[in-house]
C-alpha cells in the first residue's frame, strides 16, 4: 500500500466492558476508507493507522494491536468506545486518567462514544465544557461530575480538541466524521455508501466546522489552545494568552500562527462562532442573547464575524438548520 504524504494514528481505549462491536467496527471502518483512498488515488490523504490500548501482562497500558505495526506515528485521535454494561466504576476510571491527560496533553483528539464520555469526565478534562453522552447516563454525568455543561440532546458534540457523542451505536457517524476530517467529504461519503449507512451528521452544519490544528508539536501554544477551547474564548486577550503560553507576546504571536495558521484573535473568532452555531440549531435564544452568550457585547460586531466565518447570517444559518433537520 503506498502511504502518501502521512500517516495519522487513531487509538481506541478497549478498558474492561468496551463494547468490541464499536472497536472492530471503528477499526474496519477505518480500513475501508484506506482502501478507497488508495482506489481514488487520493494519496496526498494521510493513511490511517490504528492501534487498540490496553493494559498488558506488565499491568502497563500498551499498544496491543496495530493495523501497520512498522509505521508507529504519536496518536493524533484517541477514541473511547461504549460499553454494552453500565457507567464505568470510579476505580476503572481512575485507571486512564493520566494517560488521557497526557495524551491531551500531547495534542491527541480526544473522542469518546456513550459512556466513553465518563472516561474523559473523570480526567477533569471537561471540567467548564459542554458535552453529550446516551440519554440513559446524561443524569449519571451530570451528577457526578457538576462542572460539565450535559447536553444530552445532542447527537454529536464536536468542541474542538475534544468530541462527545450520544448513542451506543454512534460510532458508525463518529467514525465516519473522523474520516471526513482527516480525509475529506468526499472519502467519507463513499465509505459510509460502501458501508450502506446514512451519514447522520451529514449536511447539518452548512457553514464551515472548526477542527484545530492539534499536532504543531508546540506545547506552549496547545496549552493556549486548551484553555481557549475549555473557556470558549470569553474574556481573553493577548497578555494573558501569552502569560498561559509563558512567551512574550510578540514570540507567542509568531509561534501561534505558526503553529495553528492563524492569528490568535481569528482562533477566538472560530472557537466562539462555533459555539453560537451550537445554540442556533439547539437553542431558541436570540441572536443577541447568543452573541452576549459566547462573548460579544456588540451584536452587530458577532453578525459580521459569523457572516465572515460560516458564509451566512445567524438567522439564515438556524433557518439553514431547521430545514436539515
Amino acid at each position: 500500500m503506498t502511504h502518501g504524504r502521512d500517516t495519522l494514528e487513531i487509538g481506541l481505549l478497549v478498558y474492561p466492558g468496551a463494547q468490541m462491536a464499536a472497536v472492530h467496527g471503528l477499526t474496519d471502518l477505518f480500513s475501508i476508507a484506506n482502501r478507497l483512498r488508495d482506489d481514488l488515488g487520493a494519496l496526498e490523504r494521510p493513511l490511517l493507522r490504528v492501534s487498540h490500548w490496553s493494559d498488558g501482562v506488565d499491568g502497563k497500558l500498551a499498544a496491543q494491536f496495530d493495523s501497520h505495526p512498522d509505521d508507529h506515528r504519536m496518536l493524533r485521535v484517541m477514541i473511547i468506545p461504549p460499553s454494552l454494561t453500565q457507567a464505568p466504576s470510579p476505580a476503572l476510571l481512575e485507571r486512564y486518567c493520566e494517560d488521557l491527560r497526557q495524551w491531551h496533553r500531547d495534542g491527541a483528539l480526544l473522542v469518546s462514544v456513550c459512556v466513553g464520555v465518563f472516561f474523559i469526565a473523570a480526567s477533569g478534562l471537561l471540567d467548564g465544557r459542554p458535552a453529550t453522552t446516551h440519554w440513559n447516563f446524561a443524569q449519571s454525568l451530570a451528577e457526578r461530575f457538576p462542572r460539565i455543561k450535559v447536553e444530552a440532546n445532542l447527537p454529536l458534540l464536536d468542541d474542538g480538541d475534544i468530541i462527545t457523542s450520544a448513542g451506543l451505536m454512534a460510532w458508525t457517524d463518529l467514525g465516519l466524521k473522523l474520516v471526513e476530517r482527516y480525509l475529506g467529504d468526499t472519502l467519507a461519503m463513499e465509505t459510509a455508501r460502501f458501508l450502506a449507512v446514512e451519514r447522520v451528521s451529514a449536511g447539518n452544519q452548512p457553514g464551515s466546522v472548526f477542527s484545530p490544528r492539534l499536532d504543531h508539536g508546540d506545547e506552549a501554544v496547545l496549552r493556549v489552545q486548551h484553555w481557549l477551547q475549555s473557556s470558549g474564548a470569553r474574556d481573553v486577550d493577548l497578555a494573558a494568552m501569552s502569560e498561559c503560553a509563558g512567551l512574550e507576546s510578540r514570540t507567542f504571536l509568531r509561534r501561534f500562527r505558526s503553529a495553528t495558521g492563524l492569528k490568535p484573535t481569528e482562533y477566538c473568532q472560530q472557537v466562539r462562532v462555533g459555539r453560537a452555531c451550537r445554540m442556533l440549531e439547539f437553542t431558541n435564544r436570540s441572536i443577541d442573547q447568543i452573541a452576549w452568550g459566547v462573548g460579544y457585547q456588540d451584536p452587530g460586531a458577532f453578525r459580521k464575524v459569523f457572516l465572515k466565518i460560516t458564509g451566512l447570517a445567524p438567522s439564515d444559518y438556524r433557518r439553514r438548520v431547521a430545514s436539515a433537520g
